[in-house]
């Protein structure tokens, strides 16, 4: 497939985000280094995080995953004590997802570690960078609205 600008610049943004990515990691590590916690699980810890009380099959449209596959990860989690499952009070087929305190205080930790580290470079760069950076995030949301639409097609 010969280079095209356009095919230069999603090049560009996926080595750009990696890196971004990889650096953030080797500041602040992972919240589970420990491996007791896979990636999809932290990924579904922290939908969770963001939406407590989500159901199973809200937080399978918001990972992109099957129902089922969230599911399998919610009992693994709610076994590890990672995780609190409780029916929903007007439909009790449906369960609401909470995270265990000590959880919550982990996940934040971390999340609050990540924002402080890129917080401080953000700082460091001049500000017509910054106001371009901002300028960009609708810019990210909408691509990833579009990769979402094109999983659906």
């Amino acid at each position: 497939m010969p280079a095209t600008a356009t095919a230069t610049l999603a090049d560009d943004l996926i080595e750009s985000t990696g890196l971004l990515r990889r650096q953030l990691r080797r500041h602040t590590g992972r919240p589970w280094a420990d491996g007791a916690v896979s990636s999809a699980q932290a990924e579904l810890l922290r939908v969770v995080r963001r939406q407590p009380g989500v159901s199973v099959a809200e937080a399978a449209a918001e990972l992109g995953l099957a129902a089922n596959t969230v599911s399998t990860l919610v009992r693994s989690l709610a076994d590890g004590g990672f995780l609190r499952r409780e029916p929903d009070a007007a439909d009790r087929r449906v369960a609401r997802l909470t995270l265990t305190p000590a959880t919550r205080r982990r996940v934040e930790r971390w999340r609050d570690e990540r924002t402080g580290v890129l917080t401080a470079a953000i700082d460091r760069l001049p500000s017509a960078d910054r106001a371009a950076l901002a300028a960009a995030l609708p810019v990210l949301a909408h691509l990833a609205t579009e990769l979402r639409s094109e999983e659906s097609r």
